[in-house]
């Protein structure tokens, strides 16, 4: 399961080797694992030019995820998994992944897995957006991953 990671921002400290071994065991975890995924780490700045530009939201966010497949490529009902494929990009703002994760009482890491899951989710076609139900599915979906590679 190749996994592309792209540090594109100089302001704090990632362990690639963690970073993409933590990517495969999501994947593993999601039953995704022969997909191919790309992780972007970026600065508040170009998130949020990211967010501007693809969501119309003038703000950083903490993570972004652009699909390479449209709808839902996963059926997390009937446990189909259509891999191999290029699943997209995860976009990581550090800044934002730092601040929170002193927020929610955590380590960077933590909030990185957790970041990193949330994405590889809505590449998988999780959308907790869609509506309250689709939003406790992903929520489900997101603790049993996170409780899966611990």
């Amino acid at each position: 399961m190749p996994i592309i990671l792209q540090n594109d921002q100089r302001a704090i400290a990632i362990d690639q080797k963690w970073l993409g071994r933590t990517a495969e065991a999501i994947l593993t975890a999601a039953r995704a694992e022969t997909a191919e995924l790309s992780v972007l780490l970026v600065s508040d700045r170009r998130m949020r030019a990211l967010n501007r530009r693809y969501r119309k939201k003038d703000r950083a966010t903490d993570v972004l995820a652009f699909p390479l497949q449209r709808g839902q490529i996963y059926f997390p009902r009937l446990k189909i998994n259509l891999s191999p494929v290029l699943l997209g990009d995860v976009v990581i703002s550090m800044q934002t992944a730092k601040r929170q994760a002193k927020e929610f009482g955590h380590s960077l890491r933590e909030e990185i897995e957790r970041l990193l899951v949330h994405g590889i989710l809505h590449l998988l076609g999780y959308d907790h957006e869609r509506n309250v139900r689709a939003a406790a599915v992903m929520a489900r979906k997101e603790r049993a991953i996170l409780r899966a590679i611990q």
